[in-house]
């Protein structure tokens, strides 16, 4: 062995220990968050406390606050940052673009739609007489209008990259205009709908993790480790189309396909997330752009790192929202678009600078 290839064998090695090390932070982090996450909330509950009620064991107020609130509300807090941290990276990747993702690609703006429809046409989601005492009545009926709405969006764009051979960049300014296209059918819908209807639908947009019980936890979290599970057994793909597509169709990747499969699969796990959830914005974004800087475009590092950080960034968005001015919760949507435009500037910019 030559002292060159020592050398490398030596940075691979460094590199690899670096990356390890990246993942565990980001697992303590993550950790952390959640052990916060118990704690904040109206009911101040101590470690001890929160302790005895993950066992059962606590009163029966705390038990219920505990297992009916806060857990399930983390639980889908952390499954949709993997998710859409996650789909952003694979998105990014597969499409050649930085800024691709489920928002840039129409996916959030065709469940604003969906549920929309639901919401005014259907009379699914209203119930009270005014916007104080709103509540969802239907809310399955939301979530599977807001799920068709998303997968609407990416059979569009998938139809056009299979019949019409367009390019992975062409796909972005797809999303771009059917962004465009569902959030001007929203508005229209929003034109003629009463102040009850009007302020229910822009409820549901702003996004909420509360909404969610054990059984959408259950779906979301099914949804999100088969994708991936999926996403990691294919990192190699991924890797090789990084590297051009003519590299990749030379180690034997059908880029054509891959692409096509990729996208619907990331369009699925979004779709399932934001229905539930409503639109968050910037996760799927900002998470891989971070990641990147600390572990590169190896996507055998990648897509987990993307994945913890898409959930330490969800969570801590909550935990934001819920302490600001408690007991009063802010919608997570904004806070997530508040925070993650000025990060997603600086990363920007700063990488400009570099080149």
């Amino acid at each position: 062995m030559t002292g060159a290839e020592k050398s490398e064998i030596k940075d691979y090695q460094a590199l690899k220990k670096r990356n390890i090390v990246v993942l565990a932070l980001l697992g303590i982090i993550l950790m952390m968050a959640m052990l916060f996450s118990l704690r904040a909330g109206s009911s101040d509950l101590s470690m001890g406390d929160i302790v005895k009620a993950i066992g059962g064991q606590s009163t029966k107020q705390n038990n219920m606050v505990m297992w009916n609130i806060r857990l399930p509300r983390i639980l889908t807090a952390v499954l949709s940052g993997v998710g859409l941290g996650v789909t952003g990276a694979v998105l990014q990747g597969i499409l050649k673009n930085p800024l691709a993702d489920t928002t840039t690609l129409g996916i959030s703006q065709g469940a604003g739609f969906g549920a929309a429809f639901a919401i005014i046409v259907l009379g699914a989601g209203v119930q009270g007489s005014s916007a104080a005492n709103m509540s969802f009545n239907n809310p399955y009926l939301i979530t599977i209008c807001a799920f068709g709405g998303s997968i609407s969006a990416s059979v569009m764009i998938l139809v056009l990259s299979r019949f019409r051979r367009i390019t992975p960049e062409a796909m972005v300014l797809c999303g771009v205009a059917l962004s465009a296209m569902f959030t001007g059918a929203t508005t229209l819908l929003q034109y003629f709908a009463d102040d009850v209807q009007l302020a229910s639908v822009v409820f549901w947009t702003f996004g909420d993790l509360g909404r969610t019980g054990w059984k959408e936890v259950r779906i979301i979290a099914v949804v999100v480790v088969i994708t991936l599970v999926y996403f990691l057994f294919n990192r190699w793909h991924y890797n090789a189309m990084e590297s051009g597509e003519q590299t990749a169709a030379s180690l034997g990747v059908n880029v054509a396909r891959s692409r096509i499969i990729n996208m619907l699969v990331c369009a699925l796990t979004a779709a399932v997330i934001v229905s539930f959830i409503g639109i968050i914005n910037f996760i799927g974004l900002v998470a891989p752009h971070i990641m990147r800087r600390f572990l590169g475009n190896n996507y055998c590092w990648l897509l987990p790192a993307s994945a913890m950080a898409g959930a330490v960034l969800l969570l801590l968005g909550d935990v934001l929202a819920r302490v600001i001015i408690a007991p009063v919760v802010l919608p997570i949507g904004a806070i997530t678009s508040f925070l993650g435009a000025p990060l997603f500037l600086y990363l920007l910019f700063k990488g400009g600078t570099k080149q």
